[in-house]
């Protein structure tokens, strides 16, 4: 868990009318899912009198009938947003706009596969009244192949490593997230998000809950592994500039380094009046180091030239196809 964590107890001050919560839920070709999440979570709710509610669903145009079940029941429920893509524009945009459209006090993100369990969700409430403006959910195992979990675990430990901000540990989206980190959201102006990590470092009080994540039941994961290298990459990139420091570290250590062996050769050769063979076999190997390593920092540079290059361009987040239940121009904010 990130250092910003904060384990205090101190309650929110007493309100008379009803909070309302909003579920957040990103989803793509999930025909198979978003009913059992609405009916599932809508139970959870029952047991909640105290809270109204709200769904927050943002489709990234999904090539399947996903939508057609999404408006289907927000013809049923006012309760169910709808917001429509025109095209996919990856889940890091479709969970930033979720939180920016909705209404509640507080907003919880969810897959609607439910791998992440909704009966934690009333744990999470029960932590945002003492006073946490973010709890998160601590994933202690998931079903997934050994070799996928040590990535996961590796990357998270470098990224709390390097980053310039706080990232909490093992922690997915799934979480619960207060009206003034809310707020901040829509703030931001940043066209690549990894919306966890800015959640984190806008986080003034945030405390966890480990769980065991379950297998998918329905339809396939969204995230093959290169799109989860792609993700891993807008979390180092977003969040730390130690990349591009280590092409300067390097460069130095090299120059150290040729320097050095420069300096031995000028010594041995007055010195001891040695003379040295061409050495065509060392120079190669030293040329192709020297070119694969400009080519790897070149590469990091370009990584980030090119996230300076689309925020720069100023073009919207998203764009909204077709919305139910809220008005176009609020779902473009």
């Amino acid at each position: 868990m990130s250092s910003n964590v904060d384990t205090g107890t101190s309650e929110r001050e007493p309100n008379t009318r009803r909070r309302l919560i909003s579920l957040v839920m990103p989803v793509y070709n999930e025909e198979a899912n978003v009913d059992r999440a609405y009916a599932a979570l809508t139970t959870i709710f029952k047991d909640l009198p105290q809270y109204d509610l709200e769904f927050v669903f943002t489709d990234n145009h999904s090539e399947d009938r996903t939508f057609e079940h999404l408006a289907a029941l927000a013809k049923i429920d006012r309760r169910v947003k709808v917001i429509r893509f025109t095209r996919n524009y990856g889940f890091q945009r479709s969970l930033l706009t979720g939180y920016r459209n909705a209404s509640g006090d507080a907003a919880i993100q969810i897959d609607c596969d439910l791998q992440d369990p909704p009966e934690l969700i009333p744990q999470f409430i029960a932590l945002w009244e003492k006073g946490h403006d973010v709890v998160v959910g601590l994933r202690r195992r998931r079903e997934e192949a050994r070799l996928l979990t040590l990535g996961r675990r590796a990357f998270y430990a470098l990224l709390t490593h390097i980053s310039d901000d706080p990232i909490t540990r093992d922690a997915g989206d799934f979480r619960l997230v207060d009206r003034s980190v809310i707020d901040r959201l829509k703030e931001l102006n940043d066209y690549n998000p990894y919306v966890r990590g800015v959640i984190s470092s806008f986080a003034a009080r945030e405390t966890g809950i480990p769980y065991d994540r379950t297998e998918r039941i329905h339809g396939r994961s969204k995230f093959p592994v290169r799109k989860l290298v792609g993700f891993a990459l807008d979390g180092i990139i977003g969040h730390s500039v130690l990349p591009l420091r280590l092409a300067s570290y390097a460069g130095l250590l090299i120059s150290v380094a040729v320097f050095l062996l420069g300096l031995f050769y000028v010594v041995e050769a007055l010195l001891r009046g040695k003379s040295w063979p061409s050495g065509f076999a060392t120079l190669i190997v030293v040329m192709l180091f020297g070119i694969s390593l400009n080519a790897i920092f070149l590469g990091i540079i370009g990584e980030y030239v090119s996230r300076i290059y689309q925020q720069v361009r100023f073009r919207p987040l998203v764009t909204v196809e077709t919305a139910a239940n809220i008005s176009a121009e609020q779902s473009k904010q």
